[in-house]
């Protein structure tokens, strides 16, 4: 990674480190009200590893659904950049995409990446990319809708990684799972890495051609 990358991967540690040494504070009205500021990012070994899995593919169309403020963004378009890939990413509020998208110029990564703000599984409806590589990091009961939105769209060989499924570990997660783990052509290992990651692997389905 370069040093304009790295500068801003450091800007976000801070700004993690600081907000996990202050107590957590839920913003007024849940996921629609409110200016919620709370990173909840992935720790740096879980962007890594996202980087590692997305880096080996090629040319891939990488789609992120839960932007957030954009840090595991930075490790995707690191790896769109280096592969020739893309990334569209999907938030439901606009002020946490419009930081997402200025953090990504500031590393020089906005050009890979396309931002899009709205309801996730409709966005994903909207697709008319097939998707190489999934991460999945958005509210937990939209893990399975969204699942079931981008499967039809996956290609031979890509890779879906689902974030959170150790803590909080709540029954959406375990549902996740469990679909996940039942469709066809599926495989899937959950790793105690971070906060835990379901990472699956798509093979044609069978009787596909």
């Amino acid at each position: 990674m370069d040093d304009r990358i790295r500068t801003v991967l450091d800007l976000y540690h801070a700004r993690m480190q600081e907000e996990r040494s202050q107590p957590r504070e839920e913003p007024p009205g849940g996921r629609d009200g409110g200016q919620d500021q709370r990173m909840r990012a992935i720790g740096p070994d879980t962007g890594q590893l996202l980087n590692i899995l997305a880096r080996s593919l090629d040319s891939p169309t990488i789609l992120e659904l839960g932007t957030s403020f954009g840090y595991s963004g930075i490790w995707l378009a690191e790896a769109a950049r280096a592969t020739g890939g893309k990334l569209i990413t999907m938030e439901l509020h606009g002020y946490k995409s419009a930081h997402a998208r200025d953090m990504a110029e500031k590393a020089g990564l906005a050009d890979w990446i396309d931002f899009r703000v709205g309801d996730a599984v409709a966005m994903i409806g909207e697709l008319t990319e097939t998707v190489d590589f999934v991460f999945v990091d958005l509210w937990k009961d939209l893990y399975v809708p969204c699942l079931e939105a981008f499967y039809p769209r996956l290609t031979p060989g890509a890779i879906i990684v689902a974030d959170n499924m150790i803590r909080p570990g709540t029954e959406d997660v375990k549902r996740y799972s469990r679909a996940i783990r039942a469709l066809p052509g599926i495989s899937s290992v959950l790793l105690p890495v971070g906060t835990g990651i379901e990472v699956s692997r798509f093979e044609r389905a069978s009787g596909s051609c």
